[in-house]
């Protein structure tokens, strides 16, 4: 551990005392310019997963926490955008957003939230609660349980070695690759081929309960929409794409009894995953801003509904807090 992390680990929450301290705090604030940070975490495990080593579990969530409180402001994102939108946010903001609503976000993300007073919204693909599973989980699970090999050449998805952890995620990424781009039915009658191909049983519990999402709620965490069953808005028509959209929010209100104010668009790769007639969209569907899955941090109200985001995947927390810095510097990106 050399001199720099030893610092990092002393620091007290707060402190900027040392140089390297005060070169980082300027790092994340730039000149003195403001500029939101917001994070995407998906997941938080009870503990690592040799498959996926870059999914933070309960320990690291909890020391990523601390660091997030010794050097940043965070708010919830609700404010942030008001904060945005009248030019009044605070130096070093940041915010924390879950994508998708594992029940893992209740059981694990939750208590770790509360113990550190922060807030985090949660953006949540309806189609999936009460015992749903999303696609690429199904493939995430059935190469996880396949037995030496995932064979696929019946439905021309290939033969991919499942030995070893390697081989395993090399199966997932080539499988997810080439099923991610399909049309949503067709990529949804190919996962339920490749399921029946590789038979074995899969997880139903992965995703929240309803009851769970409005555990969230009731703790004062932001509930926000993801559309029902995540697809890629531009993949789909117009109408399809509206009806995601409004049937998501539509869903969360009933459950929650509570507005629906935030977006995050699936995948959301600006240009790509959605377009800008898909900003119009939620902006004309009541949305007070959405965000994207962009790098970069917001400076200003320029366009609430593409906010960029960023995943921290480092351990460490030199190269945690150094990641973070870096993401000021990246350009926002836009549909």
């Amino acid at each position: 551990m050399d001199a720099s992390q030893t610092y990092l680990r002393a620091a007290p929450e707060g402190s900027s005392g040392s140089l390297l301290g005060k070169a980082l705090m300027r790092m994340l604030s730039p000149g003195g310019q403001q500029g939101l940070s917001i994070l995407i975490y998906h997941r938080v495990l009870d503990h690592p997963d040799p498959l996926f080593p870059g999914e933070v579990d309960r320990a690291e969530f909890d020391r990523q926490l601390r660091l997030l409180k010794s050097i940043f402001n965070v708010i919830p994102l609700p404010d942030a955008v008001r904060h945005l939108h009248e030019g009044t946010l605070p130096p070093r903001a940041a915010c924390i957003t879950f994508d998708d609503g594992y029940a893992d976000n209740a059981q694990n993300a939750l208590p770790l939230l509360l113990a550190h007073g922060l807030h985090a919204t949660f953006f949540v693909a309806t189609g999936f609660l009460d015992g749903g599973r999303m696609w690429n989980d199904t493939v995430i699970e059935l190469a996880r349980r396949a037995q030496g090999e995932i064979d696929a050449r019946g439905i021309k998805l290939g033969l991919h070695p499942a030995g070893t952890v390697k081989e395993r995620q090399a199966a997932i990424g080539a499988l997810i690759g080439q099923l991610k781009y399909l049309p949503l039915t067709e990529r949804l009658e190919q996962v339920a081929r490749l399921a029946d191909a590789v038979g074995c049983a899969l997880p139903n519990d992965l995703m929240m309960s309803s009851n769970q999402v409005r555990q969230l709620h009731r703790c004062g965490m932001e509930i926000g929409g993801h559309t029902v069953r995540h697809p890629i808005l531009a993949r789909l028509d117009l109408d399809a794409a509206r009806a995601e959209i409004a049937n998501g929010k539509r869903a969360l209100e009933d459950l929650t009894g509570a507005p629906v104010r935030l977006f995050a668009y699936p995948n959301g790769k600006p240009g790509t995953d959605y377009r800008a007639e898909h900003v119009q969209m939620v902006r004309e569907l009541g949305f007070e801003a959405a965000v994207s899955t962009a790098w970069g941090a917001q400076r200003g109200a320029t366009d609430l509904y593409q906010l960029p985001r960023f995943t921290p995947w480092d351990r460490g927390r030199l190269r945690f807090t150094l990641r973070l810095a870096q993401n000021l510097r990246v350009p926002a990106e836009r549909a």
